[in-house]
Order: structure tokens, then sequence, then C-alpha cells
């Protein structure tokens, strides 16, 4: 599609679209975590400050969650690749009929709901610690074990699908010929199979780490009355958030730059040093390029950069303008109470004036006095007719009426 069809805007605008739509929270999220608002926002903006990162450091339920994350990542990291890898490699040794039913079998933990995993996790380990007769303080009842025994049953599936793509490139004659030339299969597997495999091997343990570490579905019944990284998060979020997540977010998206950027110079290295000695003159023959596209230059600059900004954020006070801030928001909120009262006594002096009983309208009520407590009392009759006569009726009901005379 050229400009003259209208091609050229709509292709542009489409991709602003795309990526706003991908880095449009990312880009908010970094703004938030630098406001001195309680809130997470961006307008209005009150004070720039860095004090988020302290709180969510000194958070103790995502700090011990962080480490028991780190834990079983790691504990899963070591579990999973090794069975991974042995699926890989019974995969493709099995002949095809076979291999599709092992398959089928490995694969199929994948497809089962994350909360399916963690409850049948918990009733298996469970059944099986009582049926030793072990206590709940056992392993068997523990959320640590339990988290990652329902991780791996899932997470090593990831795990082999890298170790069999990585395989479908491999030529088993290699091995094939090391096991002529009088090796071992322990050495042709170490010196052959496992060299090249060591990019898979790379690629699966960071795949199920993460795997592992963000993972929630199963992690939430496993755990027990522990928790994670992700389920401190989560009970955070559902309780009320603030912007220490936001500053999560900042060190999370500054790690994933730091790793991609040493990912990328190791790359052009790794293409540079394969491309030809002119290449490789240009970059290794200036000492000091050498050294500037080094992996471990560029790892080292940026964590010198970030520790700089780390520093200079720690050292900046925002107490001042934060201060300013409540004392503006208490102006503006006294002033409102003061708006308040005087329409309270404007609505007092508009309002009528209450007519009191002893006053001279007969009837201050509405309805002409027709509930007045003392409307149907008898009227009062003269002083001589309440001597010789104080009933209506003549003294015909008096009981001395029919006494004799």
């Amino acid at each position: 599609m050229n400009r003259e069809t209208g091609g050229g805007p709509l292709a542009v605008g489409y991709a602003l679209l795309f990526f706003a739509f991908l880095f449009g929270p990312l880009i908010i999220m970094v703004i938030t975590a630098f406001n001195s608002s309680s809130f997470p926002r961006i307008t209005p903006w009150e004070c720039f400050t860095a004090d988020w990162f302290g709180v969510l450091i000194g958070n103790d339920r995502l700090m011990s969650g962080l480490a028991n994350s780190l834990v079983i990542g790691i504990g899963v990291v070591a579990i999973a690749v090794p069975i991974g890898l042995a699926g890989a490699l019974a995969l493709s040794e099995l002949n095809p009929k076979l291999r599709a039913a092992l398959y089928t079998v490995l694969i199929t933990p994948i497809l089962v709901p994350g909360v399916v995993l963690g409850i049948s996790t918990i009733v298996f380990w469970g059944a099986l610690g009582r049926s030793v007769g072990a206590g709940y303080e056992s392993v068997f009842f523990d959320g640590m074990f339990l988290t990652m025994a329902g991780q791996v049953t899932f997470i090593s599936a990831y795990a082999m699908l890298v170790f069999l793509a990585r395989l479908q490139r491999f030529d088993p004659t290699l091995t094939e010929a090391a096991l002529d030339l009088g090796a071992t299969p322990g050495q042709a597997f170490r010196r052959i199979l496992l060299p090249f495999l060591k990019p898979a091997i790379g690629s699966a343990a960071f795949l199920t780490f993460l795997a592992s570490f963000e993972n929630y579905n199963t992690t939430v019944f496993t755990i027990l009355s522990g928790n994670t990284f992700t389920t401190a998060l989560a009970s955070k979020v559902r309780l009320g958030t603030d912007p220490s997540l936001s500053a999560l977010a900042v060190i999370i998206i500054g790690l994933t730059l730091i790793g991609a950027i040493v990912h990328e110079a190791y790359t052009r290295r790794k293409e540079a040093e394969r491309s030809g000695e002119a290449a490789r003159s240009r970059i290794y023959g200036n000492p000091v390029l050498k050294m500037m596209v080094h992996p471990l230059s560029v790892l080292a600059l940026l964590v010198a950069v970030a520790g700089i900004l780390i520093y200079q954020g720690s050292r900046y006070d925002s107490s001042v303008c934060q201060q300013q801030i409540l004392d503006e928001k208490r102006a503006i909120q006294e002033k409102l109470l003061e708006e308040q009262r005087k329409r309270i006594q404007q609505q007092k002096q508009l309002a009528p004036a209450p007519v009191s009983p002893g006053s001279g309208s007969a009837s201050p009520s509405p309805f002409g006095g027709a509930f007045k407590p003392n409307t149907l009392a008898p009227k009062a009759t003269p002083s001589d007719a309440k001597k010789d006569n104080p009933s209506p009726f003549g003294g015909a009901f008096n009981p001395n009426a029919l006494k004799p005379q």
C-alpha cells in the first residue's frame, strides 16, 4: 500500500495505536511510581518522590514472598530442567507411534487448569503423608514442597518443548561416530550432545524460572498458609493498592532492559566473531571499542548508571513539597467548611420565625388548632353553676339523688 491510497497514514496510525496499547500502561506505571499521591495517578501531579520504593522494600509480606518465590523458582529449575531434558531425549529415541503416545502424556499437564493441579497436589501428597503416618509438620504438608511439586508437574513440559526444538537440529550421526570411535554413551553425551544443548539449557532454565515465579493459579492452593510474591501481590491489590506496586513495575522494567541490552551486546559480539577477520579487526583493533562492546562492560556500565540513579533518588527529600501540598489541602478544606457555615447561617436568617403559643394568634397551627391537646376538653362553667349543679345532666347521676329527704 502506498501513500496515495491512504495506506501510509493508516499504517503509521495503526503502529502508533499498537505501541501505545503495549507500552502505554508501562509508561503510566513508571510515572505514577514517582508521584507522592497515595493513589497511583498521573494527574493531578503533587510532588516528585522516590519514597514508594522504600515503602515497597519495607513491606515484610512482599519481601518474605519474594524470598519464597526465589527459593521455589530455583528448586523448580533444578527439577524441571532435567525432567524436561529426559523427556525430550526419550521422545527423540522412540519410534513414531510410541513417540506420539508419550508426547501426549508429557504435554497433558500444560492443558490441565492450574486450579485442578493445585488441588490434586494437596490431595495426593496429603493422602500419601497420612498413609505413612507423617504428621502435619512433615514435608508432605509443607507449603514450599507442595508448591515445587505442583509447579514441576507442568513446568517441566515447557522445558521439554524447548529441548525438542533444539534436538530437531541435531545430527545423530555425530554421537554414532563418537561411539564408533570408542567413546562411552556418557562421554558422547557430555562432549557432543550437551555442548550442543547448552543454549537450550539456558533458555529452558530461564523459562521455567519465570513460569514458576509468576504462577498464581496453582501456587495459591499449594502454598497453604504461606505466601509467594505473586500471592502477596494479589492480596495487596485486592485489599487496596498504592504506588509501591508501580515502583515494583519500575524495578522489573529496569531489570528487563538491562538484561535485554546485555544480551544484545553478547549477540552482536558473537555475530562479529563469526562474520570474518575484517569485522573482528574493526572491533578488537581498538582497545577502547573492544572494552565498550564487551557484554560485561555493558553490564557494569548499566549497573553503575542504575546505582547512581538509586543513590540520587534516595537522597532527594520531598517532605517540604509534601507539606506544602498538605497545607494547601487543609486550606481548601477550611475554605469549604467556612462556605458551608455561611450558607447555613443565611438559611437560618431567611427562615420564618416560629410563633409562640402565647402570641396574639388564636390558632398558630395551619389546621386551625384541630390537633391542640385541650381542644376536646369541656368548657368552664360559672362558679355558681358549679356549686348548684356541677353535672351537665342536672345531678341525675349524683349518688345522693335518690336518698329520702
